[in-house]
């Protein structure tokens, strides 16, 4: 018997499938079935994004038993559609950047039919959507991020306008806004300027040796309209302090059974609770998405990207430019390389003389994720190596290069005797 060849190249993975365009009023829908001779048929249409039009959507959906659907958007537009879809389908979220259209022939409809195409055949990368319960983890923590990011940027408004008042309290208290700053600032606010007994009363007992300091530091120009902008910012730094405490306490009931998790990681230098948690909320507590730690550190960013035609390796940066948990694990990072005595002190500071430091830092940030991966994946507990582990590397390739520089010196290295 005669057999027909395959001419088909690409294999057809999902042969009923759906693909959505969605946008912030409207979703256009291209559905892929087959007949009853196995030849396909598309079905094309058009949905609000209101939920009665999404569950319109879903039951267009269930009448074709379509198990698996893929969304291209941008924003937040995707999420009401994945709250109703999650539970009945397959959701696949795709990077716009990677399924563009082909040039001049960009349209919602043709959008959905290429992004439709693509699924059928299995050509499409799915983005990582956490389970419900981390997408609140990270709802919280982003938000108290936002929160102090504000608080701090308030402060930095306060000492701006101080400075410009001829203030000079920053010049004599570390931080403007402890408990002896914060003290003095409340005074300012009141339309008050305390004299140098009442400094030495109200300030924390470190500082009361510079109550003449911080008493000439007042004596400025402080008008009523800087009262006005003092009291201003003071309530505004309070409020989104205020906040954050609430947010601390919500995150910390949500997340009372990873408790031991969070331990574990507040073992690495540079990582404490809050930084813990934020951390737990951007890649959940399985880490199944992730074959292994560099694949990880390749969807954060913390890593350079390939980039080599011809034989040759040009520029490495990495693709993904703006991402929160490279910038939670950079200012960890920052944190890490100033405890004495660490594996990351020392490697910091070895990889910044032949680099600069923003590469430094992003390669400790590399490998404290690696080092998060291996506890949450493995259950691994972190060793902390010490700088000696740095001088122990390469150990017998140091001392030759030593033996060859003190020979051109006319010198020869003896071994000192135990």
């Amino acid at each position: 018997m005669k057999t027909k060849k395959n001419q088909e190249v690409i294999s057809v993975v999902h042969p009923v499938c759906c693909a959505l365009d969605i946008h912030k009023k409207s979703i256009s829908a291209c559905l892929l079935t087959l007949d009853e001779n196995g030849l396909e048929v598309e079905h094309l249409r058009e949905f609000e994004t209101y939920t009665d039009s999404i569950l319109e959507l879903k039951d267009w959906l269930n009448q074709y038993d379509c198990p698996i659907v893929a969304m291209e958007s941008t924003g937040v537009y995707w999420k009401p559609v994945h709250n109703i879809l999650e539970d009945v389908c397959e959701v696949v979220l795709v990077n716009a950047r990677h399924v563009k259209n082909l040039p001049g022939k960009k349209t919602d409809v043709k959008d959905s039919r290429w992004l439709a195409s693509l699924l059928k055949h299995g050509l499409l990368k799915g983005s990582f959507i956490p389970p419900k319960q981390i997408r609140q983890w990270r709802d919280l923590t982003r938000l108290r991020k936002k929160h102090v990011q504000t608080a701090n940027s308030f402060k930095q408004r306060t000492q701006k306008f101080l400075e410009s008042a001829n203030i000079k309290l920053d010049s004599v208290l570390s931080d403007l806004f402890g408990v002896s700053g914060r003290c003095l600032l409340d005074r300012l606010a009141e339309g008050e300027i305390p004299s140098q007994e009442e400094i030495a009363r109200i300030v924390h007992h470190s500082v009361r040796g510079k109550s003449y300091e911080l008493f000439r530091s007042i004596q400025g120009f402080f008008t009523e309209h800087h009262v006005f902008l003092l009291r201003t910012n003071l309530e505004a730094i309070d409020f989104h302090t205020r906040m954050i405490e609430r947010l601390d306490e919500q995150i910390k009931n949500m997340m009372t059974d990873m408790e031991p998790l969070i331990q574990a990681l507040d073992q690495i230098p540079g990582i404490n609770e809050v930084s813990a948690r934020a951390i737990l909320a951007e890649i959940g507590v399985s880490l199944d998405e992730f074959k292994t730690g560099t694949h990880l550190c390749s969807w954060s960013g913390l890593c350079p990207g390939n980039n080599q035609t011809r034989g040759k390796r040009k520029h490495g940066r990495s693709p993904v430019k703006k991402h929160v948990l490279k910038t939670t694990m950079v200012e960890c990072a920052w944190a890490g390389i100033k405890k004495k005595g660490s594996y990351y002190k020392a490697k910091y500071h070895r990889l910044k003389s032949r680099l600069d430091s923003k590469k430094a830092i992003i390669a400790i940030a590399h490998k404290m994720l690696q080092a998060i991966y291996n506890i949450i994946k493995h259950g691994q507990e972190y060793k902390e190596l010490g700088e000696e582990h740095i001088l122990e590397q390469n150990k017998e390739a140091k001392i030759r290069n030593l033996h060859k520089q003190a020979s051109k010196f006319g010198f020869k290295l003896v071994p000192v005797e135990a």
